[in-house]
């Protein structure tokens, strides 16, 4: 069983026109998901790519029976994208845009409060992928096999060597989601677990996280009192100086808070196998299981 994304994905592309999702909506079609269109206002009734393109998302569902939708949308725009998306009553919105406006996402995530059917992935993730059932971003699908490990991560890059060690080593992959690393996201690292927790494919999760805010030390709490599975646990920025913001914007040590040493300490503490080098990781799953 996969989670969030699966062969029943009926996958809507917003921004599907432009460069970059052209080439990730081809990509996810190559992967195997079920791309039945896209959205770019002021072109609908054409087609692109051979896909039917659709001025709103609520003609777009209509029409094709889009139940998730990827958002490559420009940031001035992309969070007026994500709610048009949850009011037309999409499952799974996956949005890929960094530099979204904080107030912006504020007043987005303010608007999905009171649309819990609709879950949102990121803003500035990798998206979501099932290894051979679906994709929903910009995972590339050619390190990803099927398998039985969950990779919930803050990071992009460090979710691709995850998955890659993965692959590499024969265990393979479940469902891995990029929960994105700005300071405002829909899917936190305790959403994700509780998502995996309930997957009786997933035998084990890669869990990365970054400095910065209290995420990782509320997985961590949530783990030692309701997660059973083996995890496997990183958390990049260790050298990281105070006060200086490392890649996502998230990622900052502020007031002596959210530094790594507190936690690998938070997550080691809940029972976590934290390795201290993005290398081990693979490794330490395979010693686990």
């Amino acid at each position: 069983m996969a989670v969030l994304i699966d062969t029943h994905t009926r996958l809507l592309v917003q921004g599907l026109t432009g460069r970059e999702g052209t080439f990730h909506a081809k990509n996810a079609k190559a992967a195997g998901t079920t791309v039945v269109g896209g959205v770019t206002p002021g072109k609908g009734g054409s087609a692109h790519e051979g896909w039917p393109i659709f001025d709103t998302v609520q003609a777009a569902v209509r029409e094709t029976g889009a139940n998730a939708s990827v958002i490559f949308v420009p940031p001035a725009f992309a969070a007026d994208a994500i709610m048009e998306a949850a009011d037309a009553g999409l499952a799974l919105v996956v949005c890929i845009t960094e530099g979204i406006p904080t107030l912006d996402m504020l007043r987005a995530l303010t608007f999905l409060k009171a649309r819990p059917a609709t879950r949102l992935v990121g803003p500035n993730c990798p998206g979501v992928i099932s290894p051979g059932r679906a994709k929903a971003g910009i995972i590339p699908a050619h390190i990803c096999r099927e398998g039985r490990v969950g990779v919930v991560s803050r990071s992009g890059t460090l979710t691709y060597e995850a998955i890659h060690q993965l692959t590499r080593l024969g265990l393979g992959q479940t469902t891995c989601i990029g929960i994105g690393g700005d300071p405002l996201i829909g899917t936190s690292h305790v959403d994700a677990l509780r998502l995996v927790a309930d997957d009786d494919e997933t035998a084990a999760v890669v869990l990365i996280g970054e400095i910065g805010g209290t995420a990782e030390e509320e997985a961590a709490a949530w783990i030692k009192a309701n997660f059973r599975k083996p995890v496997v646990g990183f958390i990049a920025g260790q050298t990281a100086p105070p006060g200086r913001r490392m890649g996502h914007a998230g990622a900052i040590i502020a007031g002596g808070q959210g530094t790594a040493a507190e936690k690998m300490a938070a997550l080691a503490a809940a029972g976590v196998r934290v390795v201290r080098s993005p290398a081990d990781m693979g490794k330490a799953v395979r010693e686990m299981l």
